[in-house]
């Protein structure tokens, strides 16, 4: 599990739903969404210290910097390691907000001809990434 330490800087409710933007550092913000408000979840302030989480195999990555997408996170890295297996295989980038990992299709890293030192960018949905109060 991939896990981020911030601070929520903007709240977007409508009914039950809320986007939660975490400010993980000056170049990181990331999204979420949840089924809570600030009227039934106490965490849910801004300011408040949260830890951002999300799996290895929620997250996408792209070789192309300025495609653009629906996906609204992003994480640019660079490529620490390759774990290759015979289906899936496992690819570790440094951050300016810490290691991240993510599980892909061995076939993908042929196809994008991953390797260490590339830099690539991260990519997970809003729906993907969970919260959790520190």
């Amino acid at each position: 599990m991939n896990s981020f330490k911030g601070n929520i800087s903007h709240i977007n409710t409508k009914g039950n739903l809320s986007i939660i933007t975490i400010q993980i550092n000056d170049k990181i913000k990331l999204k979420s969404i949840v089924v809570e408000t600030p009227k039934t979840a106490s965490f849910l302030h801004i300011n408040n210290e949260i830890a951002v989480l999300f799996k290895e195999t929620e997250v996408i990555i792209s070789i192309d910097q300025n495609s653009k997408s629906s996906v609204q996170n992003s994480i640019l890295g660079t490529i620490k390691s390759i774990e290759k297996g015979a289906l899936l295989s496992k690819v570790n980038l440094a951050t300016s907000a810490g290691d991240l990992t993510t599980i892909i299709s061995t076939d993908a890293i042929t196809d994008l001809n991953l390797k260490i030192d590339l830099k690539v960018t991260a990519l997970i949905k809003l729906n993907e990434i969970m919260l959790s109060n520190t």
